[in-house]
Formats: C-alpha cells, sequence, structure tokens
C-alpha cells in the first residue's frame, strides 16, 4: 500500500517520502498516528505544491540533528547503578536511562527509541552506544556503567589535586625569599643613617 509519510519514520523515510508500505502497518500504525496519508491522486498533486517547504525544512531537521550529533559524538556519559560480585547489576541499564543521562550530562535531547541498544546492559563497565539523531546521521556516546557513589568519587579527585596545588602556591608564597631577607638589613641601615644626619 502506497501512503505519503508526514513525519520522519525510522527505516521507512522522512516527510514528503512516497513509500510502500504493509497495509496492516499503514492502517493500524501510521495512519492513526497521523504520520502517514493515502498516496491519492489530490493527496500527490498537493504534495507536489508543497514539495519545495518540505525540502527546507528536511535539510534544517538535518542541519540541526547534524550539530547535535557533532556536540554528543565521541563523549561520555556516567550511570551509577547497583552492582553485586563480578559487576553483575541488580537490573539492567536502560536506553530510556541512557536518554535522561545525556539529557542531564550532556544538555542533549535525543530519543531513547532511536538507540542501538540490542539489550539491555546488566554489568559494569564501558559501552559503545549508537544514537540515531535524524535520518542516517548519527552519534556514538560511551557510557560508562559505575557502582552507586563512584561518579562522586571520580569528580571529586580533580578538586582534590586543584586545592592541594593551590595550597602549595600559598605556601610558596607566605615565605619571604632571600633576596628580600637580604634586602631588609639595608633598609634598615638606610633609616638609622638619615635619623643620624637629622641629628
Amino acid at each position: 500500500m502506497k501512503v505519503i509519510l508526514i513525519a520522519e519514520v525510522k527505516g521507512k523515510g522522512h516527510e514528503g517520502d512516497v513509500v510502500d508500505v504493509a497495509r496492516g502497518y499503514a492502517v493500524n500504525y501510521l495512519l492513526p498516528r497521523k504520520m502517514a496519508i493515502h498516496a491519492t491522486p489530490g493527496n500527490l498533486k498537493q504534495l507536489e505544491a508543497r514539495m519545495t517547504n518540505i525540502t527546507q525544512r528536511n535539510d534544517s531537521r538535518r542541519a540541526e540533528a547534524e550539530g547535535l550529533a557533532g556536540d554528543i559524538n565521541g563523549k561520555s556519559v556516567i550511570i551509577e547503578a547497583k552492582a553485586g560480585e563480578g559487576g553483575k547489576l541488580f537490573g539492567s541499564v536502560t536506553a530510556l536511562m541512557i536518554e535522561e543521562a545525556i539529557a542531564a550530562q550532556l544538555s542533549a535531547d535525543v530519543d531513547h527509541k532511536r538507540m542501538d541498544l540490542h539489550r539491555p546492559i546488566k554489568a559494569l563497565g564501558d559501552y559503545l552506544v549508537s544514537v540515531s539523531v535524524y535520518g542516517d546521521v548519527k552519534a556514538e556516546v560511551v557510557v560508562k556503567v559505575v557502582p552507586e557513589g563512584a561518579a562522586a568519587t571520580a569528580t571529586a579527585e580533580p578538586v582534590v589535586e586543584a586545592v592541594a596545588e593551590e595550597a602549595e602556591v600559598e605556601e610558596a608564597t607566605d615565605e619571604p625569599s632571600e633576596a628580600a631577607i637580604e634586602e631588609v638589613p639595608a633598609s634598615v641601615d638606610a633609616e638609622e643613617t638619615t635619623e643620624d644626619s637629622a641629628e
């Protein structure tokens, strides 16, 4: 059955595409959700008239998607989870949890339904997850699954090091240099000489 897509449908096409799909898929899924309309002669004529606007919208969406993909590609997110012996999780990390982590840690809005997570993550470790941002525009994000409390420790370590470095700098600046120590008696002598001459 031929339909005209009026929204992007994963694996089928973008807005304005005329696609051939199974009748049941069209009648039970695409048409009720207003993701497609029947490819009648009248609808096809209207599509031709609107094609310029549709193309511009699709180009704009692609440009936004490429920007978003560039922002998150290669980045990592940390998800804390309860784990037992051998790093096995109590429960699992789902695509929805990864979507929420990306939103919170990378300030990026992605759809968990568009992630290539073949099965939920059930152990600690690093996992490469592919995110389909728009059409064939994809990004890969590293998901670091760590034990509960480990993420806070990991982020706290650099701060502790920075504080230690600042303390060392302060200690170094508190001690007067040898040159400064040598200059003090000279200035004192100069003051005494001035007082003697005044008398």
